[in-house]
């Protein structure tokens, strides 16, 4: 059976600016392929509520699971609770469970519970907490979007939270062959073995070192059998 799939959407201005270059993409595409969950889609929306929720409505109708991540903080922009829970047509408010976990994480450092603070208890009708062992502040399931941070340390640990919940499938594997020529005069061989195996991902990385051309070509699947003999066939259509 073919692998669960999966989207991600990053939300945030800061990120289409260039203000914030995004490490949650690389962070969630080597975990899901670890589970046998394939990421076949990224998309990068502005804070933007129409933008959002067409984005979650077209991406949880595609795939397996949508992890979003960005936009579920205290402050004026962060819409994206609101726009998971229109996307998904259900209520939004503050939840008491939610509630309880940032009131005693604030009375603890001796901190207001203010009412921006209150804003990151606001969860979904019907959705599933997300644990925050971070900052304490959940993220939530609902359907099959994932809403999480977008600060690195609090979307990975989110991550760590909500993987063992999911059914995965075949672990994707994969093999490196480098090779020191231009990718014109590899092209050839590499197109002939894409045809022959065509349960195999097979991706050219050119490379410039020294004033010399080369690449790194990269086999993945999830059979090491076809894996293997994939590489060897390569080693000797390329003389490496």
């Amino acid at each position: 059976m073919a692998n669960p799939t999966a989207a991600m959407l990053v939300i945030g201005d800061e990120i289409l600016s260039g203000r914030t270059r995004d490490a949650n993409m690389y962070h969630l595409a080597g975990e899901l392929s670890r589970l046998g969950i394939d990421l076949q889609e990224v998309r990068v929306v502005s804070d933007n509520a129409d933008a959002i929720i067409a984005a979650v409505k077209a991406l949880s109708g595609g795939y397996t699971h949508v992890f979003t991540s960005g936009g579920i903080g205290p402050t004026h922009d962060d819409i994206t609770a609101d726009c998971i829970a229109a996307a998904f047509d259900t209520t939004i408010d503050v939840r008491e469970d939610a509630r309880a976990l940032l009131a005693a994480h604030y009375e603890s450092r001796g901190v207001e519970m203010n009412a921006a603070r209150l804003r990151m208890a606001r969860i979904p009708e019907g959705a599933e907490l997300i644990d925050n062992p971070v900052s304490v502040a959940p993220g939530f399931t609902l359907g099959n979007v994932h809403v999480m941070a977008g600060v690195p340390a609090v979307f990975e640990a989110m991550v760590a939270s909500v993987l063992p919940k999911l059914t995965g499938g075949a672990p994707l594997l994969s093999q490196t062959l480098t090779v020191h020529r231009p990718e014109g005069e590899i092209a050839g061989p590499l197109a002939e073995l894409a045809t022959d195996y065509p349960d195999l991902s097979i991706g050219c990385y050119p490379f410039q070192k020294d004033g010399a051309f080369g690449a790194n070509i990269v086999v993945r699947g999830a059979e090491g059998r076809q894996i293997n003999a994939a590489m060897t066939r390569l080693a000797r259509d390329l003389g490496t």
